[in-house]
């Protein structure tokens, strides 16, 4: 499909834009202190997860379906350190091997997947045995006024944020996959309750 002028030139400067805050930054860095290995990281974007990587971390494979967002974070990548392989590729029909990554990592990005099942379940493929998915994602909120809400402006956020969605379950999306997951639920402050209902977590593919 033929992505617009829209969703490659604009949307990755918005996003940026919205997403480059140090609240967000610091949950970044404390969930990034967890990867290890050969790192895989799906919805790459405009490359604010390159600041927050640990020191170890000295390489990572990064995938995006947007060219546009790989144009943009050419001058983080400069300026990281860190060796990036970018591959223009959906998530949800990943280019890899199975079994190739020690770690998987998703910020604020399996909101906007269309067969966001299908994305996780790659994710599980391309993780070896005892590999760590860490992921990071805004999404649905427990409560009931909050998720009629959500709901009422999914169509609104989706036509500005390039197909994002207010209402996904992460939690539940996550442990269909996943046996094993540790995830952490809250509402970022700053942030209106719709929009910044958070998922932190980290899960693990069986040995």
């Amino acid at each position: 499909m033929t992505m617009s002028f829209y969703s490659q030139v604009i949307f990755p400067r918005l996003c940026d834009l919205l997403l480059d805050r140090p609240a967000v930054a610091k949950l970044r860095g404390e969930l990034l202190a967890h990867t290890r290995g050969e790192v895989l990281e799906i919805g790459f974007g405009t490359g604010l997860n390159l600041a927050c990587y640990p020191d170890h971390v000295r390489r990572i494979n990064a995938v995006d379906a947007n060219p546009g967002m790989h144009r943009l974070a050419r001058r983080r990548i400069h300026q990281a350190g860190i060796e990036v392989r970018q591959h223009v590729a959906s998530c949800e029909r990943l280019p890899f091997n199975d079994r190739m990554f020690d770690c998987a990592v998703s910020t604020f990005t399996l909101c906007s997947v269309e067969r966001v099942d299908r994305a996780i379940a790659e994710l599980h493929r391309v993780l070896k045995p005892g590999g760590r998915f860490l992921f990071l994602e805004h999404g649905l909120s427990p409560e009931p006024a909050v998720r009629k809400w959500q709901r009422r402006l999914n169509w609104l956020e989706m036509n500005l944020a390039d197909g994002c969605r207010l209402d996904r379950d992460m939690r539940g999306l996550v442990t269909a996959q996943f046996a094993a997951a540790d995830i952490a639920e809250f509402y970022l402050a700053g942030i209106p309750w719709t929009h910044g209902y958070m998922y932190r977590g980290i899960a693990s593919k069986a040995p």
